[in-house]
């Protein structure tokens, strides 16, 4: 009697796991870079989804900061570990190209799925970065942005600067800085992710090349140049704002923006996506402003690049995994979700019907200034110099960037001597990258 009981026992146990197994939802794993405000609001896009269905489960896991991601996915897929979806930042896009049998390009996972995908619904300023030479699209933009100009006005009007002061021209804003310093303004102006505002986006802004074969968009046989006039004006302007204490340099990545939050700085030039850090720290009026651009040169303003990241699929996954990534990418695509995350972060929205949503629910007329990182990306057609940056091996170029950088505020060496020797050998990278990709 026992025997029978405890046979019926375990197929019922048997029966119920199996039952179980059958209705479990598929786990998607996905791993990404954001903490703070930025990575709660990715946890709520991923709990909302998943409430919205029950086939898949999305996982969101982080990973670190946009390099320690990428590392640990390619780490991961070596080990025959990778997740479903990785976070990539822009630099990282050569390389996730150039990286054969490690990834599925997002137009195969979606045209697999059967997934209604209209790749002419983005933006195509954002869109251009992240498809190749066929206009296919590789990875899905996640987390666009463009630089802007962060503006506390409470500290201008307390040095005795209007609040709307004019802050079109590096020009006007040097004038501003000065009456700053005269104020005995501490921190004047400060700065986010120095390569990518103040050369990069310098460059395409200006119209003028960072690279040759169109900024590596045209081919693996690129070489830098970035060490030209309107760049080494701009640097060594900055070098004597640094030397003058009118340029407070706080590191390479987001430190600056500390710094903002806490009312320590006038002036601060980073990512549109600051507003969601801002909105929720500052306790000071702020504005936004576009960036400013050199009056003397003929081109400018032209347009602003991206940065942010995108979404790549990894390759290696069963089908129903990549099913379940066609349908949380179209999620995340949807004019209600694209919308609400623009608004919350500051992000670009990715497609023009976010774009559209958002001002036709007021979002624009009642919070003046974030429409501004929408208008720089889209007021001009991009041009070769103005598409974006696609270089391999980039995220190690701009720690090279970043070291000579850091000589012209320290006064050790001149502009020009630090990009040209940031060209040197940022050109050696790009040689060894250009043979491994062959």
């Amino acid at each position: 009697m026992t025997l029978r009981i405890s046979t019926l026992a375990l197929a019922a146990a048997t029966a119920a796991a199996s039952a179980q197994t059958a209705n479990a939802a598929t786990e998607i794993e996905f791993w990404h870079a954001f903490t703070g405000r930025l990575g709660e609001l990715v946890d709520q896009q991923v709990a909302d989804f998943n409430a919205s269905q029950d086939e898949y489960e999305v996982t969101a896991t982080h990973k670190g900061n946009y390099s320690e991601t990428l590392n640990a996915g390619i780490a991961a897929f070596r080990a025959g570990e990778q997740p479903d979806i990785l976070m990539v930042f822009e630099v990282g896009t050569a390389t996730m190209m150039a990286a054969k049998g490690a990834i599925k390009p997002v137009y195969e996972v979606m045209a697999d799925a059967g997934a209604d995908f209209d790749p002419d619904s983005y933006i195509s300023a954002v869109k251009g970065y992240y498809t190749d030479t066929d206009g296919n699209m590789l990875s899905l933009p996640f987390n666009s942005s463009t630089p802007v100009l962060w503006v506390n006005t409470t500290a201008l009007e307390e040095a005795g600067i209007a609040a709307d002061v004019d802050l079109t021209t590096w020009e006007q804003v040097g004038e501003v800085l000065d009456q700053l310093a005269e104020a005995g303004h501490s921190c004047p102006l400060t700065t986010a992710w120095q390569s990518w505002i103040h050369l990069e986006n310098l460059s395409a802004y200006h119209d003028v090349p960072f690279a040759t074969e169109d900024n590596g968009f045209a081919g693996f046989g690129t070489e830098l140049e970035m060490n030209g006039p309107v760049q080494v004006k701009h640097i060594e302007t900055m070098g004597q704002w640094a030397e003058d204490g009118k340029f407070v340099y706080a590191g390479r990545r987001n430190e600056g923006g500390a710094n903002f939050r806490a009312g320590e700085c006038a002036l601060f030039t980073e990512s549109s996506a600051g507003y969601a850090g801002i909105a929720s720290e500052a306790e000071f009026d702020f504005d936004v402003r576009p960036l400013p651009y050199w009056s003397d040169v003929e081109a400018a303003p032209q347009n602003t690049i991206i940065g942010g990241a995108s979404l790549w699929v990894m390759a290696g996954q069963p089908d129903e995994e990549y099913a379940g990534v066609a349908s949380f990418l179209n999620y995340l695509s949807s004019p209600e979700v694209q919308a609400q995350w623009h608004q919350d972060t500051g992000y670009l929205p990715i497609t023009e019907a976010a774009a559209e949503l958002t001002r036709e629910q007021g979002f624009y007329e009642e919070n003046p200034g974030t429409d501004i990182a929408v208008e720089q990306m889209t007021a001009n057609e991009p041009t070769a110099n103005s598409k974006g940056v696609r270089l391999g091996s980039y995220d190690q170029i701009r720690t090279i960037i970043d070291e000579e950088l850091e000589a012209v505020w320290t006064g050790d060496k001149t502009a020009q001597d630090a990009l040209d020797s940031a060209k040197t050998r940022g050109d050696q990278l790009l040689r060894r990258f250009e043979q491994s990709s062959r």
